[in-house]
């Protein structure tokens, strides 16, 4: 079976382009999740390389979707030759199938780990710039002013004795931590 496995490190990442690229070479079954490559635990994966057997092949975009350091690469590709289980990478051109494939995956797993550590040092050298001149990242301390109006109503609804459940579905507010966040910026008391 030809299994494909898709992943986006980010909620606001779209898949479609690794996506599109597994179902023109004919991908059977795909698993796809949203988390880093460096996550410990990945449910997607897991369950990938769970139901692989001896004769598939498993196809992404790019290596770094499967992991970002040499060694996790380098022990996930004898993991798949001891099941018998090929690889594919369709953007660096890899097949294990081949004596050449299994070279250039060698070099391209020395190639992804190198450049998550430079896009890592980027990062950081970005953040301690930012700070030099005063700049701090991260989200703004407070609510904004959309909040501070949905603050303002769950108040006013709590103390006209309105439950929680029934404050979070007139306003939609996803989860009660919010609704207590929005109380407290109010200053009311929660029983």
């Amino acid at each position: 079976m030809i299994i494909g496995y898709v992943r986006v490190s980010k909620d606001e990442q779209n898949m479609d382009l690794q996506t599109d690229a597994l179902d023109r070479i004919g991908v059977e079954l795909t698993f796809k999740e949203k988390v880093s490559g460096t996550a410990k635990h990945r449910p997607e994966f897991e369950r990938m390389i769970a139901q692989l057997r001896s004769g598939d092949t498993v196809v992404v975009w790019r290596i770094d979707r499967l992991g970002r350091t040499m060694l996790s690469l380098v022990k996930l590709m004898v993991e798949f030759r001891d099941l018998g289980v090929e690889f594919i990478s369709i953007t660096e051109g890899i097949n294990t199938s081949t004596q050449m494939g299994r070279l250039w995956f060698s070099l391209s797993a020395v190639f992804a780990e190198n450049e998550h550590q430079i896009i890592k040092e980027r990062t950081m050298a970005g953040l301690k710039a930012a700070r030099a001149r005063g700049r701090v990242g991260g989200r703004p301390a407070g609510l904004s002013d959309n909040a501070k109006s949905a603050a303002k109503l769950v108040a006013a609804l709590y103390q006209n004795q309105e439950t929680i459940a029934n404050i979070r579905k007139t306003l939609k507010i996803k989860s009660n931590s919010t609704i207590y966040k929005y109380l407290r910026h109010e200053g009311v008391a929660i029983a």
